[in-house]
């Protein structure tokens, strides 16, 4: 086996039966390739959702408005929000299972790999749709990414704009969830019984059936606003009899399980990485698997949570207080179990651990400020505030986007065959982690003294702080910008030192486990064409079929 898996110069001749031009990307089927153009559009979409929020907190800087006007920070804060949910975060999460689910369970690519294109290609028009809003009549959306009615009813043909494209969001994330569905059900590797799988197919397993539970929701309460808006519908009209109120109940029906759709696939990358830089098996993997499912299940009974000023019974307000501090505890499951994890383990803290670390430590800040949020009575103040933003922030951006950078550092190597500069990702992270903490850590503040979010001014008494935040805001945006050209960039360049095919393992062969590690790095273009046989962890290839493009390989 060692002569064929250790050498990966021995099958970089023929692997690449690959496309070329611009036909390999339009007519992509193959799942590393359309990984890597969801990844490219997440990043693109991340940029632009960063640069409307540096113009937000450009306008915040100082009391007064100096840099855009209330209608304009009104479509700033909303387009901020539906480009970094819809655009950045979810599509980038999607791009990592279409890179690694094939690779960790032993398949040769996506179950549908002409869906699997169109998917992708759906996003394209939706994001032109969401970024173009701004040059339409009467601006872009600007009734909060929320999209509430009654606002939504008052808003011009941007808005509409912005519904189709939400319609053409979900049907591509349907899909994709259809497919990453069958491809784990189906298509696994001869000896991977389920509870063998890595964690982060485990994660998008379950991500993959609240996107098909929850993306219907959302389209029914857009669809119904489209209705009020052009048909002579009252679903949320007051003045004919509807109910604003129903479309929170009917969006957060929605929005409460996509919080988790962007934090579960987080938790299968800090679940993967932890324990290859601890040198140690994750912990108490079956309560890992049982914790996610928790999570699914409970974040469908706590969407009211968001509505507590709404006038809600003190009845209703216990039932969703008790069963939002209920979901704490399969969240602390996890937390203990990477904890553990790293318990006397032989670490090392290169970049992806460093990011994994950063994930936990931040992430659980973020929890706690939800925790405090979950009780009825603090949140009938603190609703709407800065502490609010604070609380969603820190488990987002610190929760999903530090994942992502985690799971890019990790895995990079194995996409492009060079490793990254190790100094320069310390650089990113530290620099991130700074900025980061400097913008949002003042907004708990700034929260508690009463400060509403989506405002465009605010007196003198908050100037302190949100100096503060803007001054983080742009550094943690130049940090991004940083990434991009010194580590992005170079590595898809292939310029670097050459990646080994197992670049986290130490001298003994301790480091990261799993099929991914046992293909050349490079990936080759088609991997596991004939499905390898496991051996009893399932971590390890006990023959020479990885690469079927060499039939007559010796081992």
């Amino acid at each position: 086996m060692s002569a064929v898996l250790d050498h990966p110069a021995e099958h970089g001749d023929h692997h690449d039966h690959a496309p070329t031009g611009w036909r390999r990307w339009v007519y992509a089927t193959n799942h590393k390739d359309i990984g890597t153009l969801y990844l490219l559009f997440s990043f693109t979409m991340f940029i632009i959702g960063g640069i409307l929020a540096l113009l937000i907190r450009a306008e915040l800087f100082q009391p007064g408005l100096q840099v855009v006007n209330p209608e304009l920070f009104n479509q700033l804060t909303t387009m901020h929000g539906i480009i970094m949910v819809f655009g950045a975060i979810m599509p980038g999460f999607v791009g990592f299972a279409n890179w690694m689910v094939p690779l960790q369970i032993g398949a040769p690519d996506m179950a549908f790999a002409r869906m699997n294109n169109f998917s992708f290609w759906l996003l394209i028009p939706a994001g032109l749709m969401v970024a173009g809003s701004f040059f339409m009549p009467g601006g872009a959306p600007a009734a909060g990414w929320t999209i509430y009615a009654p606002l939504t009813l008052q808003m011009g043909p941007s808005m509409d704009a912005a519904i189709f494209a939400l319609h053409i969001m979900g049907a591509s994330s349907i899909m994709g969830s259809i497919n990453i569905i069958v491809t784990i059900l189906n298509m696994r590797a001869p000896g991977m019984s389920l509870m063998k799988m890595p964690m982060f197919c485990w994660t998008w397993l379950i991500t993959a059936y609240l996107l098909i539970a929850v993306m219907p929701v959302l389209a029914g309460a857009i669809t119904m606003t489209l209705t009020d808006r052009h048909f002579g519908t009252v679903f949320f009209n007051p003045a004919g009899g509807g109910d604003p109120v129903m479309y929170q109940h009917i969006f957060w029906f929605f929005g409460h399980p996509e919080v988790y759709i962007m934090i579960l696939p987080a938790f299968g990358i800090i679940s993967q990485v932890v324990p290859a830089f601890a040198r140690k098996r994750l912990f108490g993997y079956a309560s890992m698997v049982y914790a996610t499912s928790s999570i699914a299940i409970l974040s469908f009974i706590v969407w009211a949570h968001h509505m507590f000023t709404t006038g809600m019974p003190v009845t209703g307000q216990l039932f969703f207080m008790y069963a939002t501090m209920l979901i704490a505890v399969p969240t602390a499951v996890k937390i203990f179990n990477w904890i553990a994890t790293m318990w006397q383990g032989s670490m090392t803290f290169e970049t992806p651990m460093l990011f994994a670390v950063g994930f936990i430590f931040v992430f659980t800040m973020g929890g706690f400020t939800g925790l405090i949020l979950a009780m009825a009575p603090i949140d009938l103040l603190l609703q709407d505030t800065y502490y609010v933003v604070a609380h969603f922030h820190y488990v987002l951006v610190a929760g999903s986007l530090y994942a992502m950078f985690a799971g890019f550092y990790y895995w990079a190597p194995k996409w492009t065959g060079v490793m990254y500069n190790e100094t320069l990702g310390k650089w990113h992270f530290w620099l991130s982690l700074f900025f980061f903490n400097l913008t949002f850590f003042p907004m708990h503040f700034l929260g508690l003294a009463g400060m509403p979010r989506r405002y465009a001014d605010y007196p003198m008494q908050f100037a302190d702080f949100n100096w503060w935040a803007s001054v983080g805001a742009f550094g943690f945006g130049l940090s991004q910008v940083f990434f991009f050209f010194f580590i992005v960039l170079p590595v898809m360049r292939g310029k670097g030192a050459k990646a080994p095919q197992r670049p986290w393992n130490d001298p003994d062969g301790k480091g990261a486990e799993g099929l991914e590690w046992e293909v050349p790095s490079p990936a080759p273009f088609h991997t596991f064409e004939t499905p390898p046989r496991l051996d009893a962890t399932a971590t390890r290839v006990l023959d020479a079929r990885v690469q079927p493009e060499h039939p007559g390989a010796v081992h």
